[in-house]
């Protein structure tokens, strides 16, 4: 049984094994952040966003620690992270189950350490998404099973703000290359703005996801 705490989104139309979509903030944030996204997305998703585990004080909650020396900079505790990956693999079996969602369609949306994490649950749990939006983020490859499995058929939309100050651009560049060397579906692009999601990106990822929708089964 997950023990993390969501908010829900209900489908705005009936159907009956709905497509599910599942929102992972970033670091120092809560479930309601990209919450915002929810009513502005298509109709018939059920969406989903969880609390991380990892409170901070003051409503604000990270997946795992970045922790900060003289020696070392700043680092992850990717201990903490592989267990958030696990946290969140649990979550999304419970939520299809609780919710009868449609087990092929299954989205993940992560900003930042989200992205993150997004990333790195669709290696360790192949093909449990099929979709991952991944938002100022970038792949960790410390966060990756040593051998990735050559059956995984997720595709993947990843964005970057140009004047990111937070997660350097030049890390989220990498991240198109890494999947079509493994054969995956990428869509890549770049925005003007900072560590943020500016409108015309909202607008390019709703499209992808929408494109991604099967036919409505009442």
């Amino acid at each position: 049984m997950s023990d993390l705490h969501y908010i829900v989104r209900t489908p705005k139309i009936t159907i009956e094994n709905p497509p599910l979509l599942i929102l992972l903030h970033g670091y120092g944030s809560n479930e309601e952040d990209l919450f915002s996204f929810a009513e502005e997305l298509p109709e018939e998703l059920l969406i989903v966003s969880p609390q991380a585990p990892l409170s901070m004080g003051f409503g604000s909650y990270a997946w795992y620690t970045i922790n900060f020396d003289e020696i070392n900079g700043k680092f992850s505790d990717l201990k903490e992270a592989k267990e958030s990956v696990d946290k969140i693999a649990l979550f999304v079996d419970v939520i299809k189950k609780k919710y009868n969602t449609d087990a092929d369609q299954t989205f993940l949306l992560g900003f930042s350490q989200g992205a993150i994490l997004s990333y790195s649950l669709s290696f360790f749990y192949p093909n449990k998404i099929q979709h991952v939006i991944a938002l100022s983020g970038y792949i960790n490859t410390e966060l990756l099973p040593e051998n990735i499995s050559s059956e995984i058929k997720t595709d993947y939309y990843c964005s970057h703000g140009t004047v990111d100050q937070v997660l350097p651009i030049a890390w989220a560049r990498n991240s198109k290359p890494f999947l079509e060397a493994l054969k995956l579906n990428t869509e890549y692009s770049e925005y003007n703005v900072g560590h943020g999601v500016a409108p015309q990106n909202f607008y390019s990822f709703k499209k992808w996801i929408t494109a991604r929708l099967l036919p409505v089964k009442n």
